[in-house]
């Protein structure tokens, strides 16, 4: 996957930036700066998306000092030697900056002539933010979060928006639900807050549950990667519980443990919650720069009532809140506010720890200038819905 870095622009340049590629050192010294990037903007990225052919670039004015940095993966389409650019969890920009065309101008110029025929971004501004108990309080038949009014809404997100729009960029996905990456995640900030602070913030429901899993013996151990076949193993039961499917390989976990980790030892974890002597539930975190994201969740059928996973929960946010992150990011969540949905129970879940909704900018794609990259964009999307 791709992802794109920017440093707020200085006032005094006016002038359209240019685009290099980078070296791993430099594109990693840039990324240290950013305590926001996200995991998919990290170079070992590519190495998990390794059917994906990755370059590293980077913004930089005439004097030669870089302003931002991105990690693009092609994916071409077959057949053909044409690519579809793809930057997710990206660009970290100054977005308040009207000048939107410095950055993606010189973007679109170096795709181009790197072979691509259509971009998908997505820009890391919220967009709007519901708490937890703004969404509990409204929940019901037929509802979804955007009927209820956002306890903030984030102007830049807001600017950026119809900014994207006037320039033909689509939004993937509708305006309700996201495509690749989750439109709505759920976010437990960690920022200024003791770990009373946290405790306090769970619900009844929440704090009952970790102090019973902690009253029968359930322990919470960060695993290894020989662990990794009884999380597999167990997310595909979770897989059918549930009724949805990642559509992962144990292969895929296996090589995404083992290249984040040698690009930075800690950076993804693989918490196990045990209950005499047996793994009940696993759940992964990836941890970069200023932020810790639980990435992947897996659980037993049997057993649940020793509530495993409310115990790995909280121990990961205790852990998360110890390495100093600014917030802790549970991922995805579903639109709906109906409690007759069957994915309205992963939300439901997720408001119990207290932290927000948050609704980001999402992903937008657009093709290329001409008929035949028009054409080829059209065909590609046709081709990824028939897989």
């Amino acid at each position: 996957m791709c992802a794109l870095l920017m440093t707020p622009a200085r006032q005094d340049q006016d002038q359209e930036l240019q685009v290099r590629t980078l070296t791993v050192p430099e594109y990693r010294a840039f990324l240290s700066r950013h305590r926001e990037a996200s995991f998919l903007q990290q170079p070992s990225w590519a190495c998990v998306k390794d059917l994906w052919r990755s370059e590293r670039v980077g913004w930089h004015c005439p004097g030669g000092e870089i302003e931002g940095a991105g990690l693009v993966l092609y994916r071409q389409f077959p057949g053909t030697r044409k690519y579809f650019a793809y930057l997710p969890e990206g660009p970290v920009a100054n977005w308040s900056d009207p000048r939107i065309d410095r950055w993606l101008n010189p973007l679109m110029r170096h795709l181009r002539a790197s072979g691509a025929f259509a971009v998908r971004i997505g820009p890391t501004p919220a967009y709007r933010r519901w708490d937890a108990a703004a969404v509990k309080s409204v929940t019901g038949t037929g509802r979804q979060i955007s009927d209820v009014l956002a306890t903030e809404v984030d102007p830049v997100g807001a600017a950026l928006a119809d900014r994207l729009r006037s320039r033909g960029w689509k939004r993937c996905g509708g305006e309700d639900d996201g495509d690749a990456q989750p439109r709505h995640v759920f976010r437990v900030p960690l920022a200024g807050r003791s770990l009373d602070d946290l405790w306090a913030g769970l619900n009844q429901e929440w704090r009952r549950n970790v102090r019973k899993a902690d009253k029968v013996g359930v322990e919470t151990v960060v695993g290894t990667a020989a662990d990794l076949p009884e999380f597999y193993r167990l997310l595909r039961i979770t897989e059918e519980r549930d009724g949805f499917r990642l559509g992962r390989s144990l292969g895929y976990y296996e090589q995404q443990y083992r290249v984040l980790n040698e690009e930075e030892p800690g950076r993804m974890r693989l918490y196990l919650g045990i209950h005499q002597g047996e793994i009940l539930a696993a759940h992964t975190m990836i941890v970069a720069g200023g932020r810790v994201w639980y990435q992947t969740g897996a659980s037993a059928d049997h057993r649940r009532d020793v509530r495993p996973s409310n115990a790995l929960q909280w121990r990961m946010m205790c852990d998360a809140h110890a390495l100093g992150a600014d917030e802790y990011d549970m991922r995805g969540v579903p639109s709906t506010l109906d409690p007759d949905e069957r994915s309205f129970g992963l939300l439901r879940w997720k408001l119990g720890t207290g932290g927000q909704v948050v609704e980001t900018l999402g992903e937008w794609e657009i093709p290329m200038d001409g008929v035949a990259n028009t054409a080829l964009y059209k065909a590609f999307q046709a081709y990824l819905a028939r897989r």
